[in-house]
């Protein structure tokens, strides 16, 4: 016979992993399937940064025993300039942290199979998901399946719902490293802080990082957009070649060591979600995608869009089962109004950010060193208003730019935003 659970999950990563535990809190039968080998988890999926803050922290009972270092504050760098945020946060050992939802999970009474690959969603004669194919030929049914398996979304390609894009596909490498200098004299003190840094030289189309991780350890790696508009590489430079010149040509690593066996890579998609949901069937954390993408915090959205999921399934399964697409789509709005309302603005954001040259990232630091708290809250909050307010005339011909190279995310933005007129200062 088959096995029959309330809902399958596929992918013990952070997203799927909370989602077995909200729903193994509510009494459901749960079977997470995960790739890897349990012995070595999460070897090959330790992949983040981990830098998260207390409010996610809190909304989600994450012990304080799986964070590396408590940070103070949030640091911007461009190529000569740097703005300061004093901003409670906590950088996460994220194999730790991964660990621990996991035993939480199992402790509540989810049911864990490592060594299973899930390849195939298992539908009925009207298309429903069902359950999930995985090891070849082995099978599994459930009321409710749930694809975490990241930008591979295996299940999700093969039901319609996911619409990953290569060219939205962002790259990171990462190091954990001792003796840095996170003190130096010629740079902003990133004693207790998590500093990301906006520099074409280091990532075109992204940015590049140190966290402390305390004493002389951090976390030092870079990310970019795999896309042809914002990374010009002449050279055929790889990313690990662009951190490499990185280490070699900043002092605050010329004494630094990479610890060994401590490099994390990993990927994610800068883009709008397309479709989160069919009848059965919901797609979450990178699968959809989640990550925020003005300054790429995954975790937070990822766990919350666990949470949004957990609570559909246990709408569509109280009462009677009802997983017909139209209740499955309750996710949807909830994914859209409490997991990353505005989506079509911060990518509006993100997407201006990394496309404009350096020199303009050093009058953006100077702009929001002189901004008050309240307006550069709003700006990062996707408010339109206050973003026209980092404006210059100077920049009217790189939004001309802008505007014929990407039509689309301006037009998606300004139509959540409503009619706002912009006047450049």
């Amino acid at each position: 016979m088959t096995d029959h659970f309330d809902v399958v999950i596929a992918g013990a990563g952070p997203a799927g992993a909370q989602c077995a535990r909200d729903l193994a809190d509510r009494d459901y039968d749960v079977l997470v399937l995960e790739t890897e080998n349990e012995d070595e988890f999460p070897r090959q999926s330790n992949k983040s940064t981990a830098g998260t803050f207390p409010s996610m922290m809190g909304a989600f009972g994450v012990p304080d025993d799986v964070v590396m270092n408590f940070t103070d504050s949030v640091v911007l760098e461009s190529p000569n300039d740097h703005f300061v945020q004093e901003q409670p946060g906590a950088v996460l050992e994220f194999a730790d942290f991964k660990r621990f939802l996991v035993r939480d999970g199992r402790e509540n009474g989810a049911e864990y199979r490592f060594d299973s690959r899930a390849t195939a969603p298992v539908t009925d004669d009207d298309g429903a998901v069902v359950g999930v194919r995985y090891n070849g030929d082995e099978e599994v049914r459930a009321d409710v399946v749930v694809d975490a398996t990241g930008p591979a979304a295996p299940l999700a390609k093969q039901v319609g719902v996911s619409d990953l894009e290569r060219e939205n596909q962002a790259i990171g490498i990462e190091w954990e490293m001792e003796g840095v200098d996170v003190d130096h004299p010629e740079y902003a003190d990133l004693t207790d802080g998590m500093m990301l840094r906006l520099d074409h030289d280091l990532a075109p189309g992204g940015y590049s990082w140190i966290f402390h991780t305390g004493g002389d350890t951090a976390k030092v790696g870079l990310c970019y957009i795999q896309n042809e508009k914002y990374h010009s590489n002449t050279d055929g430079m790889s990313i690990d070649d662009y951190l490499e010149h990185w280490l070699e040509t900043d002092p605050r690593f010329a004494d630094a060591e990479k610890l060994a066996g401590k490099q994390h890579r990993g990927s994610a998609h800068i883009q709008p979600p397309g479709e989160l949901s069919t009848a059965g069937f919901m797609a979450i954390g990178d699968t959809v995608p989640s990550i925020d993408p003005l300054w790429g915090e995954g975790i937070h959205k990822g766990m919350k869009s666990a949470r949004a999921a957990a609570v559909t399934a246990d709408r569509c399964l109280t009462g009677g089962v009802d997983t017909s697409a139209a209740e499955m789509s309750v996710y949807d709005d909830l994914w859209h109004s409490e997991v990353a309302p505005d989506t079509s603005i911060r990518l509006l954001m993100t997407h201006l950010l990394y496309y404009a040259p350096n020199d303009r990232y050093d009058r953006f630091m100077h702009d929001i060193n002189r901004m008050d708290l309240s307006t550069l809250a709003d700006a990062n909050g996707g408010s339109l208003l206050a973003m026209s307010k980092l404006l210059h005339l100077g920049d009217l011909p790189m939004l001309r730019n802008f505007v014929r190279d990407h039509p689309d995310i301006v037009k998606g933005a300004l139509s959540d935003a409503g009619p706002l007129s912009f006047r450049p200062s």
